[in-house]
């Protein structure tokens, strides 16, 4: 899938883990037999909290160490995306003409979402699509046995025990049965692939059925997608953002995706709308998000963007589910496309790129493999040394650029 929510949760403490050195992580031994007597003081604990046996000897039948699960939460990708190939990979021409069909299908359900949680129906189906191909696939691993496992495991074993207790609630509380309970391999359920404690906090029994069903009650699932968007910070009545045009020699310093300055502001710096209609004259505050270099696409966003990535912690999600929203009531596709030498680069090249730009005598942090906010400073001294855009994008495009002029 594209994203879960699961990773949404994660996000911040694998990105910690990895600039910390997590390449050098080694687990200690594991068994399924040291696995079952670390399960029965697990069970204690939950007795504790108010799980009862009958809810603990039915969720825990049968569940064993789930060394597939383990092998997914350590596993480390050699290349990270570009925003080109994860924007392409997301918003397939598939997702959007089905997204219209359900966008119409389902607008007097989603019309009640709107007007309980102010969040307009074309976000909440974008989400659905992005989550889990519009409830096409939700996942088909053991939840409680998959929780169970990363709980045992130490990286991160307080996270997932909270998330194991209430997973153990949900069963308690009658929602859904332990054979039932299937989602993505960190734990994320249902259509909208929420985390066991968001489920507790946030899930909307809309069907008034007594149970809250994300995986086979649309009013539910609809519903609570609202809610937790409203919980999140949704402003009412506001949009996401919109890809804009920058002028010629711009300052790409200006698009940190994070300082906010009004319309009028930014108008007058020269920014137009992508198809060069003149911003619109609203009192709203917007951030200028530059996703990719020079030839990409240029973003304002505003305050329901960040919601949206309160969600799922990526620009490149949040760009992805704002632009499919638009793209599902018939508005425009990008104005750019990708170049033809759109390559990501690896953990090494990166490495690489901050020993060539600390060759060039430009400070760069750590020469870690992790694209930080130095690493990207000292890229835009460079460029402005060589008389090249100042985007201060890690691509392989500069890298290249950096073999070449020294000499390589």
């Amino acid at each position: 899938m594209v994203s879960t929510f699961a990773l949404r949760l994660l996000l911040g403490l694998t990105l910690s883990w990895l600039a910390l050195g997590a390449q050098a992580y080694t687990p200690p031994p594991q068994s399924n037999d040291d696995f079952q007597q670390w399960l029965q003081t697990f069970k204690q604990k939950a007795a504790s909290e108010g799980i009862s046996p009958a809810t603990l000897q039915q969720a825990f039948a049968g569940v064993r160490l789930n060394k597939r699960v383990l092998e997914l939460d350590r596993r480390q990708p050699e290349f990270t995306r570009t925003f080109w190939q994860y924007f392409d990979s997301a918003i397939t021409d598939w997702r959007v003409e089905n997204g219209r069909k359900l966008y119409r299908k389902y607008r007097p359900q989603l019309h009640e979402v709107t007007e309980q949680y102010g969040v307009p129906a074309r976000f909440i189906i974008a989400l659905w699509g992005m989550e889990t191909n519009y409830g096409g696939y939700t996942g088909n691993t053991p939840i409680i046995e998959s929780l169970a496992t990363l709980s045992y495991d130490p990286r991160r074993s307080g996270f997932f025990q909270k998330q194991l207790i209430a997973a153990l609630t949900i069963v308690e509380q009658g929602h859904v049965a332990p054979d039932q309970m299937r989602g993505s391999w960190a734990g994320a359920m249902g259509q909208c692939q929420f985390m066991p404690t968001n489920y507790l906090k946030y899930a909307v029994d809309a069907d008034n059925s007594g149970k809250v069903d994300l995986w086979n009650s649309l009013d539910d699932v609809f519903h609570s997608m609202g809610h937790f968007l409203q919980e999140l910070g949704w402003e009412r009545g506001e949009n996401w953002g919109r890809e804009v045009a920058l002028p010629e020699d711009f300052d790409y310093s200006l698009a940190d995706g994070k300082t906010q300055r009004s319309l009028q502001a930014w108008s007058k710096m020269g920014l137009t709308l992508a198809d060069g209609r003149k911003l619109p004259q609203e009192a709203m505050q917007a951030a200028l998000l530059l996703p990719y270099d020079h030839r990409g696409p240029a973003f304002l966003v505003y305050d329901n963007f960040n919601v949206i990535k309160r969600w799922n912690h990526s620009d490149n999600y949040a760009l992805a589910v704002g632009h499919l929203a638009d793209r599902i009531v018939g508005r425009a596709p990008l104005s750019k496309s990708p170049p033809e030498n759109d390559e990501a680069l690896s953990h090494q090249q990166t490495r690489e790129l901050q020993e060539r730009l600390g060759a060039a005598g430009l400070a760069v942090g750590p020469v870690d493999g992790v694209i930080g906010s130095k690493t990207r400073e000292a890229l835009r001294h460079y460029q402005k040394q060589q008389n090249l855009p100042a985007d201060g994008y890690p691509s392989y495009r500069m890298l290249e650029i950096l073999r070449e002029r020294q000499g390589d």
